[in-house]
């Protein structure tokens, strides 16, 4: 039987560094305590009004909820839709195909964190 074993080629520092700030530009846009939790529940609820936003997301204060769809929308994640011909007028906040490119990672992220928690659980 041949040996089939695909080699990886060897991790340079150059290498090392270009995976660090990749990680590190990834974590500076979708970082901190609230960002994935707006962008999972975007993704669960399609469109979705400013305070049902708040009140699916437990402990977010309207403020900080503010200031991190102004992020999100800045970075491409969220899109702000003001319906204006309706009396009063309706925002309504929704998930771009940008911020779906995120699924995979979120999903990956879930699994471990479950298979994270059985460990510790399993430890003590």
């Amino acid at each position: 039987m041949e040996n089939t074993a695909v080699l990886e080629e060897p991790i340079t520092a150059q290498k090392c560094s270009e995976n660090l700030s990749s990680v590190e530009d990834a974590i500076y846009v979708i970082g901190g305590k609230w960002k994935l939790k707006i962008i999972i529940v975007l993704q669960e609820s399609g469109n979705i009004r400013f305070n049902e936003l708040q009140r699916n997301i437990q402990g977010i204060s309207a403020r900080v909820l503010s200031n991190e769809l102004k992020d999100l929308e800045l970075n491409g994640f969220v899109k702000r839709v003001v319906h204006a011909e309706q009396t009063p007028v309706v925002v309504e906040y929704i998930s771009t195909d940008y911020s779906r490119t995120l699924k995979p990672v979120i999903i990956a992220l879930s699994e471990w964190g479950k298979t994270h928690k059985r460990k510790i659980k399993e430890n003590f």
